[in-house]
């Protein structure tokens, strides 16, 4: 069994004219992060590990999730092929990780989020929101070899107002 979380980034900031890569979280998205993180483990599997684009607003939310949920920050595996907005690359990255891992969390961006969870799971979700979080679980032994899994969990921020 494989099981992967998805979370979109938190809501960014356009405010300051950065690359988009370098656009910080607003505070809307900050507070949206903690409320999200903040009711999840529940959901979460008993080990895992932690990756994330290495854009600024998803290691952003990834270290807001990490301090939450009790994660060790310097932990998080920071992944520049996370920054995709296709979920092909998103696929290819998924499926090159190591199968001593039973449980990946992993923060990175819309349309690849979106369109992975939709291709990957049971249900349909029409956009993951951002800070939302979306739990798949697979039955592989590899994850080279995931196909269509099951949508365990979702939790957006609007569930939770």
């Amino acid at each position: 069994m494989k099981n992967l979380i998805l979370i979109r980034h938190a809501k960014s900031s356009w405010e300051a004219p950065l690359k988009d890569f370098d656009r910080p979280l607003m505070k809307r998205g900050i507070l949206d992060a903690h409320d999200v993180s903040l009711n999840i483990s529940d959901y979460l599997p008993k080990t895992y590990i932690m990756w994330s684009s290495t854009a600024a607003r998803a290691s952003e939310t990834a270290l807001i999730f990490a301090q939450n949920i009790s994660y060790p920050l310097e932990s998080i595996v920071f992944k520049d092929d996370l920054y995709t907005f296709d979920e092909k690359q998103l696929e290819k990255v998924i499926k090159s990780c190591d199968n001593s891992f039973e449980s990946v969390i992993l923060f990175g961006h819309n349309e690849a989020i979106t369109n992975f969870v939709n291709k990957f799971g049971d249900v349909f979700i029409e956009n993951v929101p951002t800070s939302g979080f979306v739990s798949l679980q697979f039955d592989a032994e590899s994850w080279n070899t995931i196909d269509k899994g099951k949508t365990h969990k979702t939790i957006f921020p609007k569930d939770l107002k």
